[in-house]
This record gives structure tokens, sequence and C-alpha cells, in this order.
């Protein structure tokens, strides 16, 4: 019950989501909620708010109306499993980044002075100002595709939980244990491995969340700013344009997004798993 306990909640969540669609679109007016010319709360006209009923059965309609085109299922899952490749890429990227830099800032105090402040204010800096930088120097590079600029962009987010949370983690051990390791002549080498590192892992593994949920938002967003074809980011752009006519297919993109996300966020909570035996106390990061 403990470990279904989450998904219970998250179940329970996403009903409730859908309930209060619907609850909104039973009393609100069509125009929205307006107050000296302003609205304030959103229209719930069918155009503006379709039902969830039309949206699920608009996944299972073609794309387009010519004949041989596909379900808007498969389209979206198709984009889905292009944008979570990326994003796969991405966190793995921002994770090996961001240990390094925990590493390198937990070994050497000065280089935490000095990076820790530029960590910080990385975050500060929109993708959409990083995404031509990104794409403009890597189309000079030989065999540079633009989904690997995607990449770079997404895992720019993707770092910064990692790198906060694991300095967290690997600063984390007791005195008294680094002492013993220090009266036994254990080398920095040996006591990353054999103390830090496990110690780190309660701190690590929702970091490493993190890192998987800015990877996805960072993709969606890159491919966006970028132009990226075969991704939901795309699609969402493509789709938007539609809305006027079939207010429910702009919103199969947005489900495949949500999809991406539930993958991985189980796929760290598989990796969580493998490490649960360290993980006695697990921390916020």
């Amino acid at each position: 019950m403990t470990r279904a306990r989450p998904i219970i909640l998250g179940a329970v969540g996403v009903l409730l989501i859908g309930a209060l669609w619907e609850l909104y679109k039973a009393i609100a007016p069509a125009t929205g909620v307006v107050i000296g010319g302003v609205t304030v709360l959103p229209r719930s006209s069918d155009l503006a708010m379709p039902h969830i009923a039309t949206m699920f059965l608009r996944l299972g309609q073609p794309v387009l109306g010519d004949p041989g085109s596909p379900p808007l299922w498969l389209a979206v899952l198709q984009a889905a499993g292009f944008t979570l490749g990326i994003a796969a890429v991405s966190w793995v990227i921002g994770v090996v980044v961001g240990m390094l830099l925990a590493i390198l800032m937990q070994r050497f105090r000065t280089a935490e002075s000095a990076l820790a402040p530029w960590v910080i204010l990385s975050q500060t800096v929109p993708i959409i100002a990083l995404a031509p930088l990104v794409s403009g120097f890597g189309s000079q590079i030989p065999g540079w595709q633009d989904w690997m600029s995607v990449a770079v962009i997404a895992s720019y987010l993707a770092f910064f939980p990692v790198s906060i949370g694991a300095l967290r983690g690997l600063s984390s051990p007791e005195v008294a244990h680094v002492e013993l390791l220090h009266s036994y002549a254990v080398g920095w080498w040996k006591t990353l491995v054999r103390l830090r590192l496990p110690a780190s892992v309660p701190y690590l593994v929702p970091a490493l969340r993190l890192a998987a949920a800015s990877a996805v938002i960072g993709t969606v967003v890159a491919e966006v700013s970028i132009g990226l074809e075969g991704g939901v980011g795309r699609m969402m752009i493509e789709f938007a344009s539609a809305s006027s006519g079939d207010p429910a297919k702009p919103f199969g993109p947005i489900f495949g997004a949500i999809a991406i996300g539930l993958v991985s966020a189980g796929i760290v909570a598989l990796l969580g798993l493998f490490l649960r035996r360290y993980r006695r106390s697990e921390a916020t990061s």
C-alpha cells in the first residue's frame, strides 16, 4: 500500500483535474468572466474548452481528412517517442555535467565559491535566448543536426538540479566518518566512491527526477524555438492553427507531452529502486 500510494494519489489528482474542468464548463459563462472589460477567467465554450470525452474521441480519428491519414493517437505517439529520445539524451548530458560540477565543487572549496553562483545564475537565462546561439554554433560543426541543438539546450535545464543536489549529497557524510577514512589513509577517490556517493543518493534521486522533468520541458520548448519537426513541440504549434475548426485536435500533443513526463518519471523511479538500500531517509532537493 505504501508503494502504491503515489500512484493512487496521482490518479486521483488527474481525475480531480478532469472533474474541475467539466465543472467549470458547466457553471461558467461561455464568454468567460469579464470584470471591467478584462477577462479574468477563460471562456467555457466548446471552441475554447472542449469536453474531455471529445478530446479522447478525437485521438481515434484521422489527423487529416485525406485518405490514408493515420489516426491522431498514432501521430502523437510517434512524435512523443521522438521527443522522448531527445529528452533522454539531454537528461544524460545534464546528469554527467551536473555530477562533474558537483564533484569538482566538493573537492575544491575555491571551485565551489567560484562556480556555485554562476550555476545558479545560469537558470535566469531563458531558453529562447539560447536557442539561436546554440543552433548557430552547431551549424558550423560538420555533421551537426538540429536535434543535437535541442538536446544541448534541454540539458542546460537538466544539469542544474543534479549539480545542486549532488553537491549537497556529497557534502552530507558526517565529519566523524570522513575523518575515520582519513585515519586509515584512504584517498580522496576511494572516499568519494565508498562514502560520499552512497551518502548522496537520498539527495541525488529527487534531483534526477527534477532533471528528468526539466529535460522534457526544455526539449519541448527548444523544439518550438528551433523549429525542429517530428516532436510534440512542433506538433503543438502546427495543431494550434487548426483550433478554430477542430478545438480538440491541439490537445493531442499536450497529452503526448504529459505521457513523456510520466514515462520519464517512471524510469527515474525504477532507477531509484536499484538504489533503495541507500535511501534510508530521502531528502528534498
